[in-house]
């Protein structure tokens, strides 16, 4: 149980105590910047590349996952 709650309380810790962050290089900011200023879609684009690189890994855990799940029924059919 103490295994537990030190688990809970770091990652309260690592969650709520969140700075913030750029996540971007500097040419990356300053280009997306120029984009939305000139009103380009080039800033859409680095946007869409974003959400494509943060899916990409439960993508794969899900379908990992599925196949995984399937076998063991399977199996225990």
């Amino acid at each position: 149980m103490k295994k537990c709650l030190v688990a809970i309380l770091l990652f309260a810790a690592l969650t709520f105590v969140a700075t913030e962050a750029n996540a971007q290089c500097a040419m990356c900011k300053a280009g997306a910047e120029t984009s939305i200023q000139s009103g380009s879609s080039g800033a859409a684009g680095i946007n869409k590349g974003i959400l494509y690189l943060f899916f990409t890994p439960y993508i794969v855990g899900g379908v990992i996952g599925f196949f995984w799940w399937r076998n063991k029924k399977r199996a225990e059919a």
